[in-house]
């Protein structure tokens, strides 16, 4: 089997397999089938690989409609902002955005995420060494997340993996619905709670939140959660796991960021682009749409990939290299248009704080002398491990 269909076989079933290089793939379809229809268990899908292809699928919501994202991980959140359009993605997004702005990055957020970046690496700091994935990436975002919405977990690193079988829907539906239940039925004790004793924490303010003057049902404050505990831990820890990965390999650089700390946001920047923590986004044909010379027809589905149209030549030089100099600002790592990250501002502020806490706690930290770790995925891409050493 050849890897293209191989790549191509992965979006009618399991787009969690640990692929390592999709991006040659992506490559012959950006020159011979720049818009692929493939047959998947929710019907025909059509993945658009071209830069200018991809930011039209996210920019023109009158074509391209949000909505297709309820056929797929809507099975397991419910209805979210993820396929809603227009002005009611506006006023449900309305809600959480004061938790996520600019503004909370730069007051509440900083010393929350660095004291709980900090307890993470004093649990490994005089080991000299530790799996930063295992230990360190994969947790520190969950517990981010959790105190922002003011759940209380005992162990992050299960909960963390049943946020990601929910997202895996697609991979494994019976897995993915399991883990939605269980995730409903560890929060409606925590809601009942709320409403008795409400804090200054996102569930206590979703519990009153109202939209066209009516407020919120449980129904929609669960959705709420489903889709912010998965979200606001799984593309920070791809994004610092990548990043760590990237410095590991060139210790040039890593000292480079060690000496500049200020680096770290071009590091992060040019991450986004080389390897995007999330390789596409979903949407649903309105009408019949043409791209690049393909019919997509009126109700299908379209997968607009992030990946590929991030490394597209012909809005990118030398697609392929990790050039910390580009200084690019229209990546898609982070969507685009409506739809743009609500997390953006919170993703960059952890990945940051926790690259310079480590660099700057862990003395000539480097890859062990074992480490085999690639960077793996299609749907979602990161290292799948990061076995270092440090003095």
């Amino acid at each position: 089997m050849s890897e293209l269909t191989k790549i191509v076989d992965l979006f009618g079933g399991n787009i969690m397999a640990p692929i390592t290089d999709p991006y040659s793939v992506y490559r012959r379809l950006r020159a011979e089938s720049p818009v692929l229809p493939v047959s998947t268990m929710m019907g025909v899908n059509y993945l658009v690989t071209r830069y200018d292809d991809v930011v039209r699928v996210m920019r023109d919501a009158e074509a391209f409609s949000a909505r297709g994202n309820g056929r797929g991980i809507g099975m397991v959140m419910g209805r979210t902002l993820l396929e809603m359009d227009g002005k009611e993605h506006v006023r449900h997004r309305n809600l959480i955005s004061p938790f996520f702005s600019p503004l909370a990055m730069r007051s509440s957020m900083p010393p929350v995420v660095e004291s709980i970046v900090d307890e993470l690496i004093d649990g490994f700091a005089d080991a000299g060494r530790a799996e930063l994935v295992r230990d360190f990436t994969f947790v520190f975002p969950m517990k981010v997340i959790a105190h922002i919405i003011g759940v209380p977990i005992d162990d992050y690193a299960a909960f963390h993996r049943m946020a990601l079988e929910l997202i895996s829907i697609a991979d494994d539906p019976e897995r993915g619905l399991a883990a939605s239940q269980s995730l409903v039925a560890y929060l409606k004790p925590l809601l009942d709670e709320r409403r008795r004793q409400p804090r200054e924490d996102l569930v206590s303010k979703l519990l009153v939140a109202e939209v066209d003057g009516h407020r919120l049902d449980e129904e929609e404050v669960l959705s709420f959660l489903r889709l912010l505990l998965p979200a606001g831990a799984d593309t920070t820890y791809r994004l610092t796991g990548t990043a760590i990965w990237v410095l590991l390999r060139q210790p040039d650089l890593l000292e480079r960021v060690r000496s500049r700390p200020e680096l770290v946001d071009s590091v992060l920047q040019e991450v986004l682009r080389w390897e995007s923590p999330v390789q596409l986004v979903a949407r649903e044909a309105t009408r019949d749409v043409e791209l690049s010379g393909a019919v997509i027809p009126a109700g299908e589905l379209v997968s607009g990939m992030v990946g590929a149209a991030n490394r597209d030549p012909d809005k990118f030089a030398d697609p392929d290299r990790f050039d910390l100099e580009r200084h690019n600002d229209d990546h898609l790592g982070f969507g685009f248009g409506q739809h743009f990250c609500a997390g953006s501002h919170l993703a960059r502020l952890e990945a940051r704080t926790a690259i310079n806490a480590l660099l700057e706690r862990l003395p000539r930290l480097r890859a062990a002398a074992d480490d085999d770790s690639r960077i793996v995925g299609v749907a979602f891409r990161s290292p799948n491990r990061l076995p270092v050493v440090f003095d």
